[in-house]
């Protein structure tokens, strides 16, 4: 619930309010008292009880007509319509309004969270898995995530994620149904957009972690600039009551004193030079953490289910994260050993010593980041891909997929991969001419269930086996069915045991 002289109280502490705009032209205080039981930005939503807010570049006044319509009686916007409403407030941003009136409606839920906020372009799903893992143990499953891929709002149940970081409307409407659930602590990417159009504007994280920054989602839509792109990145630090940055990354000399200015607590990982230094072990999966001091006592060795160091580094901000919120060494240990990331180079090892890699790549960039790192550190063996392309969309996908093949592997097995409509024959030949190297050898296999076994059956001790584009994936879409499957990465479990 949420009361207009609640509203007027709010948007001037934060200096949002121009003004009240009634039929009777009251302008200056809020003209009547009125209470709201509904907060909505979406017009098909609305009742005579709802603070309705006139939001998104395609926002049309006809919108906020029919509304009326429906019963609407006060509306929320940046500039006053040509309408009959009983109350118009007009405030200078919408999007930052729409979030302090949000988190008011919903009761101020961040407060009742022990929130971690991650941020960077690359590993921020790697690290919120490997964090939410870890805090699980130590709440026993009372940690709600806010994912790129998935939800959970009660720490079990997850559904797909529709942006980021949600709107900030909804973002507190989760956040208030995880505090109903009886969720203790919420992990949750933030995007650059959720700083750029305000999701969470007025929202301090208790931990922050920065992990890295290079150029991306530039472009007129999203950033028109790297500056602009790392302004957003690192308002998180700005943002938080506790850092922690990776000590090697670009721009990490202006990170380091954006914080000691604001006399932000910090902690580096990394090399030498960082608080805590993560050194690979022999085994591919296994690292130490090693701190000095080891102020949060975390020293030791620790083991993940993810192939490559930058992920063993991705743990290790998961480590120090989940240590300042409260989790001891032993959560952090068996949580790092249990975490399965969906579809992102998750290893698994064959007792003859062959690698079966399991991954989302469906592109051009993921194919051939992923077969690339499988050829530096499998110079001897073979490297044999299975994959396929989805059915009736991102046709141009094929091509990149084919490139990639032919730049790195050694063995393609083409299969299916929600052919959908399509018959998976006509999207594996085209896979195919893409492939521009004649030594790499090229099969056809419908079953992907068939190509995984045959696969794993025939891998040497020095081969490296990419099943890419399924991941975790339970089902096959089949002419227009998602049928049941059973995911590559379950798949590859049981034939290793077989």
């Amino acid at each position: 619930m949420l009361t207009l002289t609640q509203v007027q109280q709010i948007l001037e502490k934060e200096d949002l309010l121009r003004e009240f705009i009634t039929p009777n032209n009251w302008t200056l205080n809020a003209p009547f008292d009125k209470t709201f039981s509904k907060i909505s930005y979406d017009s098909r939503e609305v009742d005579a009880d709802t603070l309705f807010f006139c939001k998104g570049n395609n926002f049309q006044q006809r919108f906020l007509e029919q509304a009326l319509a429906d019963g609407l009686t006060c509306y929320i916007a940046e500039q006053p319509y040509e309408v009959s409403a009983e109350l118009a407030i007009i405030v200078t941003d919408i999007r930052k309004a729409l979030a302090v009136l949000s988190m008011a409606f919903y009761d101020y839920p961040q407060e009742k969270l022990k929130l971690i906020g991650i941020t960077g372009t690359k590993g921020k799903t790697t690290v919120a898995y490997f964090t939410k893992q870890i805090l699980d143990i130590s709440t026993n499953k009372k940690t709600a995530l806010f994912s790129t891929l998935n939800t959970t709002l009660d720490g079990v149940t997850f559904f797909k994620s529709k942006l980021t970081t949600p709107e900030s409307l909804d973002l507190y409407r989760m956040m208030a149904e995880a505090v109903d659930n009886g969720m203790t602590h919420l992990v949750m990417e933030v995007s650059s957009q959720a700083y750029k159009v305000a999701r969470v504007y007025g929202l301090i994280f208790d931990v922050g972690i920065f992990l890295n920054i290079s150029p991306d989602h530039i472009g007129p839509i999203e950033h028109p600039t790297f500056e602009d792109y790392f302004y957003c990145k690192r308002q998180l630090v700005t943002h938080s009551r506790q850092i922690i940055l990776q000590h090697e990354i670009d721009h990490f000399d202006l990170l380091h004193e954006l914080a000691e200015k604001q006399n932000i607590p910090m902690i580096t990982y990394g090399n030498q030079a960082a608080d805590y230094q993560v050194q690979p072990l022999e085994h591919p999966l296994a690292f130490a953490l090693t701190g000095t001091p080891d102020r949060l006592n975390l020293n030791g060795d620790y083991q993940i289910l993810l192939a490559g160091d930058f992920n063993k580094e991705n743990a290790a901000a998961a480590l120090l994260a989940s240590a300042l919120v409260g989790a001891d060494q032993n959560a952090g240990r068996q949580g790092l050993a249990e975490a399965l990331v969906p579809g992102r180079m998750n290893l698994l090892l064959k007792p003859n010593g062959a690698h079966i890699y399991v991954d989302y790549a469906h592109n051009y960039l993921s194919m051939k980041s992923l077969l690339a790192f499988a050829k530096e550190q499998h110079p001897v063996g073979k490297i044999l891909v299975i994959t396929g392309s989805t059915g009736n969309k991102a046709e141009s996908r094929r091509e990149g997929l084919g490139q990639a093949i032919g730049e790195y592997a050694d063995v393609a097995v083409l299969t299916s991969d929600d052919p959908n409509f399509e018959d998976p024959q006509k999207i594996a030949d085209e896979i195919s001419q893409a492939i521009k190297n004649d030594h790499v050898q090229v099969h056809f296999e419908a079953d992907r269930k068939k190509a995984i076994q045959q696969a794993i059956q025939q891998a040497g001790p020095n081969d490296a086996i990419i099943l890419a584009g399924k991941g975790t994936d339970k089902y096959m879409t089949v002419k227009g069915e998602n049928l049941p499957y059973e995911g590559d990465y379950h798949l590859a479990e049981v034939f290793i045991k077989d």
